[in-house]
């Protein structure tokens, strides 16, 4: 079983509109709802390939019914950690003019019991899981070094660990050396506390991770491509030119399929074929974790 994690998930509302107007009336062509998060987008690609997927985290009120449902109905085993609070809604307002404007809520907070109790129910799912993924931001509430306690977790249970996620989040969590850590530029920038325009910097940042002890370096560069660091090798793999029609959840499917390549071991070149074809994909589809097959194969 591979365990996803998202501590702060969401309903995430997808709006067409011809051109947002700030300021203004926007008429919606259209409006869809679908869970999200960025740990649910990875168990849903997973299980686009039959993979055994179990989702954990925080949900509440109708948002989290809505997600429970949702992950349900696509064969993900559901371990969350019902809270009082209503679980957000992020709201994507996609233009005609290719402009993606992003609306995402804070999340409710989370107390001191509901944290203890998602804690103690991770812990039963260690015992069934041989890799988690760990994804995404955190509520108020949830200490910044939650991904560093439950990746040493992980580790002392015998599990493999991914982390995608931003921040003091990122930073706690990376000394807890995960396997795999799947930064995109901002967030490598963010640890290296300066801009890192030429692929040589951002190499270097990502080296210096491994150095201290991560496994894997997977850096998400968008429609520029994916770089790759581990302690033997350095791969850049270019992006497939697509007509995008919505990025959200495309580095969400990068980390599911090198969870997939990890698993069935391998090498790394294809790996990033397999990644960045997926993520293409996702970016045609227009859904988070969306994934056609026929697709997924042709671009592959």
């Amino acid at each position: 079983m591979i365990l996803t994690v998202t501590l702060n998930p969401a309903v995430d509302r997808t709006c067409r509109v011809e051109c947002l107007a700030p300021g203004r009336v926007n008429r919606m062509k259209s409006v869809c709802s679908v869970a999200g998060g960025k740990g649910i987008n990875v168990a849903r690609v997973l299980r686009s390939f039959h993979m055994p997927a179990a989702a954990a985290g925080f949900l509440g009120g109708s948002g989290g019914r809505f997600i429970e449902k949702s992950m349900e109905e696509a064969g993900i085993e559901c371990h969350f950690t019902k809270i009082r609070g209503e679980t957000r809604t992020n709201t994507n307002i996609l233009g005609e003019d290719g402009a993606v404007t992003e609306l995402l809520e804070p999340g409710p907070p989370v107390t001191e019991k509901e944290l203890a109790q998602f804690r103690k129910q991770f812990l039963g799912c260690l015992e069934r899981c041989g890799t988690v993924v760990l994804s995404g931001s955190a509520p108020e509430g949830v200490p910044e070094d939650i991904y560093g306690q439950l990746i040493e977790e992980c580790h002392a249970a015998g599990c493999r660990v991914l982390l995608d996620t931003s921040g003091e989040l990122l930073r706690e969590g990376a000394k807890a050396l995960p396997d795999l850590v799947k930064p995109n530029r901002k967030e490598l920038e963010y640890l290296a506390g300066r801009e890192l325009p030429s692929r040589e910097e951002l190499l270097k940042e990502a080296r210096g991770l491994v150095r201290s002890g991560v496994g894997r370096v997977v850096v998400s560069l968008g429609e520029e491509g994916l770089l790759y660091v581990d302690r033997e090798q350095e791969l850049y793999q270019p992006a497939k030119r697509v007509a995008a029609v919505n990025t959200v959840g495309c580095g969400d499917t990068v980390t599911a399929s090198f969870c997939m390549s990890l698993l069935a071991g391998e090498a790394v070149d294809i790996s990033l074929r397999k990644a960045s074809a997926l993520a293409a994909v996702n970016a045609v589809r227009g859904g988070n974790g969306n994934i056609s097959m026929e697709a997924y194969l042709e671009l592959l």
